[in-house]
């Protein structure tokens, strides 16, 4: 069985910003493609430290319970959900 390939998800972007990407690919002598992806790539590099901790801080608030998914869904505190008459647990 041959490995699934990914399809290719067009990029909605404003038009000047679209503009701006095809100005400095031009310029570049590189597709649009190219200059978005090594964009990507560079700006991921830079803030990768706050990726890390944004993640860290997602799997301490996701415990495997209802409770911790609903809060990580909503944005409220456990406590908020509690007061509000709490959430139930997941069904067997």
């Amino acid at each position: 069985m041959a490995a699934a390939t990914k399809r290719q998800a067009p990029l909605k972007i404003d038009p000047a910003t679209d503009e701006l990407i095809s100005q400095a690919a031009h310029f570049l002598g590189m597709t649009k493609k190219d200059l978005v992806s090594e964009a990507v790539k560079g700006y991921l590099e830079q803030r990768r430290e706050e990726i890390r901790k944004g993640m860290i801080e997602s799997m301490k608030v996701l415990d495997g319970s209802l409770g911790s998914s609903v809060a990580a869904l909503t944005g409220l505190s456990r406590e908020k959900i509690d007061r509000l008459g709490g959430v139930g647990e997941w069904e067997d």
